[in-house]
């Protein structure tokens, strides 16, 4: 009788020891899976799709959470701060532009901020006239402001890194759009231009030796005939001009050289005056290629360059219907006409500069 009292305790005892095991193990599950809905449910709601967190350079977890609160695109803001202390993120914030989409989990947006894993931006620019302006341009893209951009391209010290001199340093930058990391500071933006510009000249290198130009000198040539030509199609013939001028030791005289030697992009009319400026740019009185170019030159104008037309023209003028087209000629009497022709027009709309 005893010994079944004792059977029936210990029985009890076990079933007890058994349920408590049991409910300890449902309570566990129930935490662990709770806290995996935690890491890997959504946590991102954001009714556009899609927003940019903007993380700069030096910034702390305190500053980045200070951000993501006030964009308000987290469900559960405290299961985020939670899977940010597991995963260690406080200690490992990198600057940069982030792609936060709807219906991520807390997971995987700790994992891009993490990681560095930045959405990049397309940096666009074309035919700049200065790398002041350029560096105004780029700074829209990147974290890096405009007075930072601009101290760095026109650091004196900066073309030589490059192969350049101040004076031709803006041949370098191939207008197009770039694909770059926010975050990119202005050296990083320098490094890459480097680049772009060995890739654009890989394609080119072979038709230097034929022209006798080296890059250098087509950018210079090929700012020149961006700054006289509209169109695109008279590239190569305005090209082939400056070309024929160059060979037999002519002056290019290009109005657009005096232009910028004067610093006065709004003249419209070459005045007798303006070609008495001493300035090595001044096309009129010195034989030959400017110093640098005059501004960027695009790649139309650059390649109209290398395939310059083969011709006997030696001068042009811009016609005088306005179409911005131009009149070329062979000989200097036959240019006289053309220009006068144009002159006439400019006196009849009243243009006097």
């Amino acid at each position: 009788m005893l010994e079944r009292k004792r059977t029936r305790g210990a029985g009890r005892v076990v079933r007890l020891s058994l349920l408590i095991v049991f409910v300890g193990l449902m309570v566990s599950v129930i935490i662990v899976f709770n806290k995996y809905q935690e890491v890997y449910n959504e946590n991102v709601e954001i009714a556009e799709g899609h927003q940019f967190l903007y993380i700069p350079t030096g910034s702390s977890y305190e500053e980045v959470w200070q951000q993501i609160d006030e964009m308000n695109f987290l469900i559960d803001k405290k299961s985020f701060q939670w899977v940010v202390q597991k995963k260690g993120y406080t200690d490992l914030v990198k600057p940069g532009r982030y792609r936060i989409e709807d219906g991520m989990s807390n997971n995987e947006l700790i994992n891009i901020l993490r990681s560095g894993n930045q959405a990049p931006v397309m940096v666009i620019f074309n035919n700049m006239r200065t790398l002041d302006k350029l560096a105004g341009k780029v700074a829209k893209y990147l974290e890096a402001d405009s007075v930072e951009l601009r101290s760095h391209l026109l650091d004196p010290e900066v073309p030589g890194k490059y192969g350049f001199k101040p004076e031709t340093f803006m041949a370098m930058f191939i207008p197009n759009t770039y694909e770059m990391y926010w975050s990119s500071a202005p050296k990083d933006f320098t490094d890459r231009m480097a680049k772009e510009y060995e890739i654009f000249w890989e394609k080119r290198d072979r038709k230097l030796g034929k022209i006798g130009l080296d890059r250098v000198e087509v950018s210079t040539l090929a700012s020149l005939v961006d700054e006289e030509t509209l169109y695109d199609e008279e590239n190569e013939r305005v090209a082939g001009v400056y070309m024929n001028r160059l060979e037999i030791g002519m002056p290019l005289q290009s109005c657009p050289t005096l232009k910028y030697a004067l610093n006065d992009w709004t003249i419209t009319r070459v005045l007798t005056k303006y070609k008495e400026v001493e300035s090595l740019y001044n096309t009129y009185k010195h034989k030959g290629l400017p110093p640098g170019p005059i501004m960027m030159p695009s790649v139309s104008a650059i390649d109209g360059v290398l395939n310059y037309e083969n011709h006997n023209y030696l001068y042009m003028c811009a016609k005088a219907d306005f179409s911005g087209k131009h009149a070329f000629a062979r000989n200097l009497k036959q240019h006289n006409r053309n220009a006068a022709e144009y002159q006439r027009e400019l006196n009849r709309r009243g243009i006097y500069r």
